[in-house]
């Protein structure tokens, strides 16, 4: 028997969020919002108001695009990525990127992993 995919089910899911403190003009609060689910974010005064916030805006939102038909997006885990990505970049970038590469002693691809862990 095919378990159904409500509500239930994907709240109890192990999804990606990002919660961080924001001072701005209106103010200082938490932002909190959750990476595979475009557009489901919500607010708090504190991290905890937030993450509660997020889980009831979660909520509405899987409701919503389960009504309307929609495919809910499933969480996404380390063990998905392969760890490699292929970037075009202009050639005057590559050959500066393979001199400081070569004057580091290191490979392009350890340089590249390098600036981009900065």
């Amino acid at each position: 028997m095919k378990k159904e995919k409500n509500v239930s089910y994907y709240m109890k899911l192990a999804y990606n969020y990002i919660i961080q403190p924001i001072t701005d003009e209106s103010g200082s609060y938490y932002y909190a919002r959750v990476l595979e689910l475009d557009g489901c974010q919500s607010t708090g005064d504190t991290f905890e108001e937030a993450y509660r916030n997020l889980r009831d805006a979660m909520q509405g939102w899987i409701e919503v695009k389960l009504e309307a038909g929609y495919d809910i997006p499933l969480p996404k885990k380390e063990s998905d990525f392969s760890g490699k990505f292929i970037v075009r970049i202009p050639k005057t970038l590559h050959f500066r990127l393979t001199l400081e590469a070569e004057k580091e002693g290191v490979s392009l691809n350890q340089y590249a992993l390098y600036k981009l862990a900065k």
